[in-house]
């Protein structure tokens, strides 16, 4: 990838190393460039429970009545294994930011586990040589499901095969359970099969058990500092072996909250396994511990507990001499963790990177839940600015509420913001995302996921207006499809899906140009998340990079 960047550079007799060549044939127009993210917001088959169709949107559906393009935003179109994985937020963003299509973390975690490299790396045979020297327990740690986002059952069922082989006598896993990659309660689904597992290992003499748990949303899971009891939850069923709710098994722990019909999944309490009235596996001094998660925003904080020896988040009350390894590294600018197992995708150099070195002012806006989408993951998994003089980042913190009761979300702030700054004519380039149609499309509210979308209807309207009025030009696009499949009903009840899907996302462009001065391109055999960042360099008036995919509209010249 260097080289490629050193002969661009070379060949275009660039002053800095990713300044973008004008196009003398093309200029943009006077006004700026706008890139709202309408975050899990998918095109797909009209039906009753499709949140996007059903909702009242007057704007959107004026715009989807006029040219525009669907996009692949799933599978391999944004670097996952296969096309039956789900895309999700921070793969949409890093292919959107990054230009092109990149393996991903779930994708670079098979090849390692096929290629046997991930056994044959410095850390995992550290850990090996530290619980065979000591007799110590080794724990996993991570989201059990195969909604292959954060993690997936097939790499547990991998470890857990190698610990045996290396003849590794205790392995305690602490299980996050699902409900929102996957269906709202499989949980059993994926308990049952992991204890088929255990007990093989355990009828040959191994001592491998579920230690601890609870729902991803409440426990360990946390992103973005958003709230952390989250996290401290997490440490003290994990750590500790201290929770409210006590079990003799998972599956217990379960049925018994089942027992509640609003649990799901992703809300369990957290519980910790006992035996003989005793927590089966707290953390000792010499274990070792695996976060085998592969996605990084959900693991960076349980992450920086065990790395860090000052810590102000919440008392530890125990901090025990563990070898902590990630499965990746989860922040690369604050090496979080120290130590991991496998590299993270290499998205370098980023669209940002590019903008930055041609002197595009630039901001990115949203809140909490997906600020570090529109910073950190679109600029291919680097946190801070690139150039601060250049560009202003605005985090609008998201309130500790369930989402399906405020489907607004923070919606009118963002739009508020991103109007001041647009008006300020400060700026050359703005990227904004609104998270509603994803997060409260999570819930499996089907009603409030239809308010979600139609307040970002509104917001699209506002924003429309103002960049009109300076010129602008307005690109609508969404990272991946969430609230365009809500359930669906089986032998006539009503199943909610709190999942992401495989429809693809609209690309629109807002601009009274576009047919004077450019066209869609329809040429594109599977036009994708990565052809974005392309697009955005030739309306800014450059030519792309040659690292990036095709752009999605042709200019007349």
């Amino acid at each position: 990838m260097e080289t490629l960047n050193l002969a661009y550079i070379k060949e275009n007799n660039l002053t800095k190393k990713y300044q973008l060549k004008k196009n003398t044939l093309f200029t943009s127009r006077k006004g700026p460039l706008l890139l709202i993210i309408l975050d899990g917001l998918g095109i797909g088959p009209d039906h009753e429970f499709n949140a996007v169709q059903h909702a009242n949107t007057p704007n959107l559906d004026k715009l989807l009545s006029q040219p525009h393009l669907l996009l692949k935003a799933h599978g391999t179109a944004v670097g996952m294994p296969t096309d039956q994985d789900m895309g999700n937020s921070e793969v949409g963003h890093n292919t959107i930011g990054g230009g092109r299509v990149v393996d991903q973390g779930a994708t670079l975690v098979n090849n390692a586990i096929q290629s046997k490299a991930i056994f044959n790396s410095t850390h995992w045979k550290n850990m090996i040589t530290q619980c065979q020297n000591h007799q110590s327990t080794f724990h996993l740690m991570g989201l059990l499901s195969d909604g292959n986002v954060h993690a997936h059952i097939n790499h547990i069922e991998a470890l857990l095969k190698s610990l045996d082989s290396e003849n590794i006598q205790s392995v305690r896993l602490h299980m996050l359970l699902d409900g929102r990659d996957v269906h709202e309660r499989s949980a059993l689904t994926y308990v049952n099969k992991l204890e088929m597992i255990l007990s093989s290992y355990n009828q040959n003499g191994r001592d491998y058990h579920i230690a601890s748990g609870g729902g991803r949303m409440i426990t360990t899971m946390d992103r973005y500092e958003s709230d952390w009891t989250i996290v401290e939850n997490g440490w003290k069923a994990h750590v500790l072996g201290v929770a409210e709710n006590y079990y003799s098994s998972a599956k217990e722990a379960i049925e018994n909250s089942y027992i509640n019909p609003e649990i799901n999944d992703q809300i369990i309490p957290p519980f910790v396994i006992t035996k003989n009235n005793e927590p089966l596996g707290p953390m000792r001094n010499k274990d070792c511990v695996l976060c085998f998660n592969f996605r990084g925003d959900r693991a960076i904080q349980i992450s920086e507990a065990f790395d860090s020896q000052s810590f102000p988040h919440f008392d530890r009350k125990n901090y025990p001499d563990v070898y902590y390894c990630g499965m990746l590294e989860y922040d690369g600018d604050r090496n979080i963790p120290q130590n991991f197992l496998i590299d993270p995708p290499l998205i370098s150099p980023s669209l940002g990177d590019f903008l930055a070195d041609s002197n595009i002012r630039s901001f990115a806006i949203s809140e909490t839940q997906k600020y570090g989408h529109v910073t950190f993951f679109w600029n291919g998994n680097k946190s801070g600015y690139i150039n601060e003089t250049l560009e202003k980042y605005i985090e609008i913190r998201t309130p500790n509420y369930e989402f399906n009761k405020y489907p607004e979300m923070k919606s009118t702030d963002i739009t508020n913001q991103a109007i001041e700054l647009i008006e300020s004519q400060s700026f050359d380039f703005g990227r904004i995302n609104f998270p509603n149609p994803d997060m409260v499309g999570h819930t499996g509210d089907f009603e409030a996921t239809k308010q979600s979308v139609e307040a970002c209807d509104k917001s699209i309207e506002q924003l429309l207006k103002t960049m009109e009025k300076y010129n602008g030009t307005t690109i609508i696009v969404a990272d991946h499809g969430n609230a365009d499949d809500m359930g669906q009903i089986k032998n006539g009840e009503f199943i909610s899906k709190t999942s992401h899907t495989l429809n693809p996302v609209p690309f629109i462009i807002v601009d009274n140009q576009l047919t004077e001065n450019y066209e869609l391109n329809t040429s594109i055999e599977t036009p994708g998340l990565s052809n974005i960042a392309a697009t955005i360099c030739e309306l800014l008036g450059f030519m792309p990079a040659d690292i990036f995919d095709k752009s999605l509209i042709k200019i007349k010249y």
